[in-house]
């Protein structure tokens, strides 16, 4: 009922910057909360940051500071800046969300990307 499709990924150098996006398109009613993850080679998935609908936010410790993440509801779209790149911030990063398929639905179902690629070398 939702595609995910993350972008933005790529090879980026310790101290810089990168804007990944989020794209949220199919057949849905309304998405509630929004995440971002990520996963390390050899590691298991982890919480970046995530957003409400209503725009409350919070953040792994590892980039609170030097992220951003915001929504654009009207487009249905999700970014997380991160600023001051570190090697350990490399990972496949994952967009996830929280729908209702239909209006009136009193339940939801969790979506997930197919993860874009951000490498910070050593």
């Amino acid at each position: 009922q939702v595609q995910l499709v993350e972008s933005g990924g790529g090879l980026v150098q310790p101290g810089g910057s990168l804007r990944l996006s989020c794209a949220a398109s199919g057949s849905f009613s309304s998405i509630n909360d929004m995440a971002w993850y990520r996963q390390a080679p050899g590691k298991k998935r982890e919480l970046v940051a995530r957003i409400s609908r209503g725009d409350r936010t919070n953040y792994s410790d590892s980039v609170k500071g030097r992220s951003t993440i915001s929504r654009d509801n009207a487009k249905n779209i999700m970014y997380l800046q991160m600023n001051s790149l570190k090697p350990e911030d490399t990972a496949v990063y994952y967009c996830y969300a929280v729908a209702s398929r239909n209006p009136g639905d009193l339940i939801w179902y969790s979506y997930w990307g197919q993860g874009t690629q951000v490498t910070v070398p050593s």
